[in-house]
Formats: structure tokens, C-alpha cells, sequence
């Protein structure tokens, strides 16, 4: 276990928070102290800490890896924020991204062209863990001149297919 000022404050807030708990339980400064003592780290590990994951969203970043992105197609969402910031992909021409990449996994409607646009593939990146997180990650590769021009990174609303039959 890496020992962080993070861990140290959080670790005597709950310390602090415990010992104010357990003091209105007995007035036993040395037996309260003690208590909070030995709980802390019970109750950081298993109450707090756990409970801060599933709110938070935090991820880890990873390099872009051509054999990841078509093995993995749920944890692409890892790698796409260095990919952009990176421009790795920025003037590869489309033959090569159906290599990296794999085939687009759908198109992007035009309106102009009432029909979909060809310059525009889009991937999906999998869903970012969290707990209150109801949308999915995507991406819109935008070529021109037949090369990657620009990289999109936006987010759809998370819709279930229904099984109903009518």
C-alpha cells in the first residue's frame, strides 16, 4: 500500500469522525481514542473508500493499442482521451484505420446528402464505470482527403433494446 497525503487526511477525518461518534457512547477519552484507533482503518477500507469508487468515475489512461481496440471494444474509452490529446491517428488514411481500427462500426447521417456520410466512421467505447453514469462513450473518426482530419469524442444515452413481441 502506497501511504499518500490523501490517505492521511481521509484517514484522520474518519479517525476524527469515529472519535466524535464513539465519545457520545462512553466518556472514556483513552477507551474512545483506542476504539477509533482500531476501527479506522476497518471502516475506511470497507465503508468509505469503497463508497467513493462507485461515485467517482475516475479510469485509467492508457496508450493507444491497435490489438486492444478490436480485442476489448468495452475499455476503448481508456485510450481514446491520449489518443486525441496525441493526435496519433491525425493524417492516417482510411485503409490504414480499417487496419487499427477495425471497420467503421456505424455511419454518421448526413443531412445535407440524406443519406450516411462516408467521411465519418463512429465507434463505440464501452460505458465508463460509475454509479450515476447513464450514458455511453463514443467516437466520430472525420476524414478528408480520404485521411483522419479530426477525432470526436461525445457521449449517447444508454437505450435498451426491447424484447417485446407485438
Amino acid at each position: 500500500m502506497i501511504i499518500t497525503p490523501f490517505l492521511v487526511i481521509f484517514m484522520l477525518v474518519v479517525f476524527i469522525l469515529l472519535f466524535l461518534f464513539l465519545n457520545t457512547v462512553d466518556k472514556r477519552k483513552w477507551l474512545t481514542g483506542l476504539i477509533s484507533l482500531i476501527l479506522t482503518p476497518f471502516v475506511y477500507f470497507y465503508l468509505f473508500y469503497p463508497f467513493v469508487n462507485i461515485v467517482s468515475n475516475y479510469h485509467h489512461q492508457k496508450y493507444f493499442d491497435s490489438e486492444a481496440w478490436i480485442e476489448k471494444p468495452a475499455l476503448r474509452y481508456e485510450m481514446i482521451d491520449y489518443t486525441i490529446e496525441s493526435d496519433t491517428l491525425i493524417g492516417i488514411p482510411k485503409e490504414k484505420i480499417t487496419s487499427l481500427l477495425g471497420k467503421y462500426e456505424w455511419l454518421t447521417w448526413s443531412d445535407s446528402l440524406k443519406n450516411h456520410d462516408n467521411n465519418k466512421w463512429n465507434y463505440a467505447l464501452g460505458i465508463e464505470p460509475g454509479a450515476f453514469n447513464g450514458e455511453k462513450e463514443c467516437v466520430e473518426v472525420i476524414f478528408k482527403n480520404d485521411k483522419v482530419k479530426e477525432l470526436r469524442h461525445y457521449q449517447e444515452e444508454i437505450t435498451y433494446e426491447s424484447n417485446e413481441e407485438e
